[in-house]
């Protein structure tokens, strides 16, 4: 790796280690992991490494190849209040495992990431490469679960994104040819492991050009009006309901959410519309996994991207121009945004016998439309893969 590379030029000696986080994929579950629904998700074989050495001074120095700045700081006077810059995402790690482990021992490091940024949770995987790797030079063992929420609480309470646990999840759990199918409400789940009658499939990855911030984007917005909904719904019904923050569109059932829905303002019910909807399409796509029926799990994730845009109203202009070309173009099973979709890239599963007609026609037909993007947009071919791992 080109990590390796430069942490031997810059420090003059080769890394002890080489620590890898997947990036991750979400076909079905989309937006309703904060509202404790059902997920579906896949680690894919890009990621991002991280080559480093342990610092006896606890000093953390940090240089990545794809921001500038190099980060430093000492693992024991971590800011309070975040810089503004990546390494918020280091900082934020290091916060929430100094909180419940003594840290002495630092780290240089170079990190690389090996494709564009936007749609595929590299934010969640910087921060859980860093903290696996944080974690072994200080000798802490952690447990799966302990990262995951680790991770999250990084997100959550240090950078300012108020995201769920999906990604986490995906980056740690994941194993090659399984799917993982998440209840986020328990935390219980089950990797279901590829058919023997399932067909073939490659990841296909379709960068827009554009790039996205999720605190500077609509994301928390949207799950605020998640569960405005919710509090509506369960206040409409008469059922009890405790405090707005705690509130989440699973605690209310099917048959509320039927027979109330219509008093929802419009763009609440839209909101519910898709997390009822989304719910259904998890639990149904880990049928159809788990049966091998690809064509079926595939127009599943379909009608998943088109609730994205009518119900959750999320996607760009440039996204939703990938979505409808992936969606008329032969070879592939299903595709939709993948990630937050404001900005960033789609995702599809596709038949390998049209993997490269598929990645010219997807290519020429979205820069026909934004020819300015060409030099900026990419599409690229993936494969499932294990969570993270040093």
């Amino acid at each position: 790796m080109k990590c390796e590379e430069v942490y031997k030029e810059f420090y003059h000696r080769d890394p002890e280690n080489l620590t890898f986080c997947p990036y991750r994929i979400c076909p079905l579950g989309a937006h309703i992991d904060h509202q404790y629904g059902k997920i579906n998700g896949l680690a894919i074989d890009k990621g991002i490494y991280l080559a480093y050495s342990p610092k006896q001074n606890g000093v953390v120095e940090l240089q990545s190849l794809n921001f500038p700045k190099r980060a430093q700081f000492h693992v024991n006077s971590v800011p309070e209040e975040k810089v503004g810059d990546w390494a918020d995402h280091l900082r934020g790690a290091t916060k929430m495992l100094a909180e419940k482990y003594h840290l002495r021992i630092g780290l240089s490091a170079v990190i690389e990431g090996t494709l564009p940024i936007g749609g595929l949770s590299s934010s969640a995987a910087v921060i859980i490469v860093f903290l696996t790797t944080l974690a072994r030079v200080n000798h802490i063992e952690l447990t799966e679960w302990e990262l995951i929420l680790m991770a999250k609480a990084a997100e959550n309470r240090y950078v300012g994104v108020n995201c769920g646990k999906l990604d986490q999840s995906c980056e740690v759990l994941c194993r090659k040819d399984s799917l993982l199918y998440l209840d986020c409400k328990d935390d219980s789940y089950e990797l279901i492991p590829k058919s023997s009658n399932m067909p073939p499939f490659k990841i296909g990855i379709f960068f827009s050009g554009l790039e996205r911030s999720l605190a500077n984007s609509a994301y928390n917005l949207r799950q605020d009006e998640c569960k405005v909904a919710a509090y509506d719904l369960l206040a409409y019904a008469g059922l009890p309901y405790g405090k707005y923050e705690d509130t989440r569109l699973r605690d209310v059932p099917t048959t509320v959410f039927e027979e109330y829905k219509d008093r929802l303002p419009k763009a609440l019910l839209r909101r519910a519309t898709h997390y009822f909807g989304e719910y259904a399409r998890a639990e149904e796509g880990a049928a159809a996994w788990r049966e091998g029926n690809l064509s079926a799990y595939g127009e599943l994730v379909f009608a998943s991207g088109r609730s994205s845009i009518d119900n959750y109203e999320c996607g760009c202009p440039e996204l939703i121009t990938l979505y409808e070309i992936l969606s008329q173009t032969p070879g592939i099973y299903g595709g939709r945004f993948s990630g937050a979709g404001f900005k960033g890239c789609c995702m599809a599963l596709i038949d390998p016998a049209y993997e490269e007609e598929v990645l010219r026609s997807v290519e020429r037909e979205y820069l026909a439309v934004y020819p300015l993007l060409e030099g900026k947009y990419l599409g690229t071919l993936c494969d499932s893969a294990d969570g993270v791992k040093i």
